[in-house]
């Protein structure tokens, strides 16, 4: 096994960071590698924003209620943006009707995520930890607000990198037969059935946060309450997935 593939299969969320900024060079390196990420129809159609303003970043931790949205190494803001390529045409108008279909919406939150994992890995690379931020959509108009961005761009999601302060179990993941199916969908109840008997194992015997629960109970509980129901009046009076 190489030490890429080794990098991915270690991957764990940190959700506590030593107070230590992340250097000039580890920065460059971590954003140089989320641009040489995959990207649909050579569109580059998304933005990151670092946030260094300390003011700022207090401000996204209270939006989203977790503490390590401030204190970490670095902060930054993954969006789709699909401004770029118009406010530099001379041909907006011609440009402007199809901007809001879903097709390109889709592809530049793709683009965002594609960049946003290589930027995950890299830093991993490099011993530092990483904790993916979709908390910041809990109000997503006041984070498109305090990062003022212009039309087309809509923030999706953070990512807090630094030096790890704890060191977590590995979380389990889904075993491939209920993930990957040859040629079409097939049925894995069963599969999903073993997962929950080792995610509740799993939660009973880490050494923090000890719980009883299961995958499947808790999917339930996320698609049995409604949450961020504004994130579809933003996205669209940004100009992206009217039809």
């Amino acid at each position: 096994m190489n030490s890429t593939i080794e990098t991915i299969l270690n991957h764990r969320s940190i959700r506590k960071f030593k107070d230590t900024k992340l250097t000039n060079e580890q920065l460059r390196t971590i954003l140089q590698s989320a641009q040489q990420a995959s990207t649909s129809s050579y569109m580059m159609a998304y933005t990151i924003i670092g946030i260094t303003d300390e003011e700022k970043k207090a401000a996204l931790a209270e939006i989203s209620g977790q503490p390590y949205v401030k204190d970490n190494g670095h902060l930054l803001v993954f969006c789709a943006d699909l401004h770029r390529p118009t406010h530099t045409s001379e041909n907006f108008e011609e440009m402007k009707e199809n901007l809001g279909n879903s097709e390109h919406f889709l592809a530049s939150a793709i683009d965002a995520a594609l960049a946003a994992q290589n930027a995950a890995i890299a830093a991993e690379s490099l011993g530092l930890g990483i904790c993916y931020l979709g908390s910041l959509r809990n109000n997503l108009a006041k984070v498109d607000e305090l990062l003022a961005l212009p039309q087309h761009v809509i923030p999706l999601f953070g990512m807090a990198i630094g030096e790890p302060a704890h060191q977590p179990e590995r979380k389990p993941r889904l075993p491939l037969e209920a993930v990957y199916f040859e040629n079409e969908y097939k049925k894995h109840e069963k599969a999903v059935e073993a997962f929950d008997k080792e995610i509740a194992d799993y939660y009973q015997s880490r050494s923090s946060n000890s719980r009883a629960d299961t995958w499947t109970e808790q999917m339930h509980r996320r698609f049995s309450k409604t949450i961020r129901m504004d994130v579809t009046d933003l996205v669209q009076k940004k100009g992206y997935n009217k039809r």
